[in-house]
């Protein structure tokens, strides 16, 4: 769960009479995030073009290396292994030697 301090919530009202001066903190670093309350309630979630990029090239960086340790062949591999156990007759190679 994400925790957010006093000074980065704000009602709709209070963060629409303050935007100029939130964008800023923002931009500046001052504030990580804002969060934006409807009814007192978490609605939003505002933050800067910089922590936005940084964090899709962390999603980015982490879906890309989904299979990075196993190559195309090793994951086709394992496929014949996990059928050959189940079906003992699957091909003829020892992949205990593998």
């Amino acid at each position: 769960m994400v925790k957010y301090a006093e000074n980065e919530l704000f009602s709709i009202t209070d963060f629409t009479k303050q935007i100029s001066s939130l964008f800023k903190k923002l931009k500046n670093g001052s504030l990580e995030k804002i969060g934006v309350l409807k009814n007192n309630s978490l609605e939003v979630v505002v933050l800067s073009t910089k922590e936005y990029r940084r964090l899709k090239e962390i999603e980015d960086a982490y879906k890309n290396q989904k299979w990075k340790y196993w190559s195309d062949e090793e994951i086709d591999n394992f496929g014949k292994i996990a059928v050959g156990l189940s079906n003992h007759d699957y091909d003829d190679e020892d992949y205990s030697k593998w």
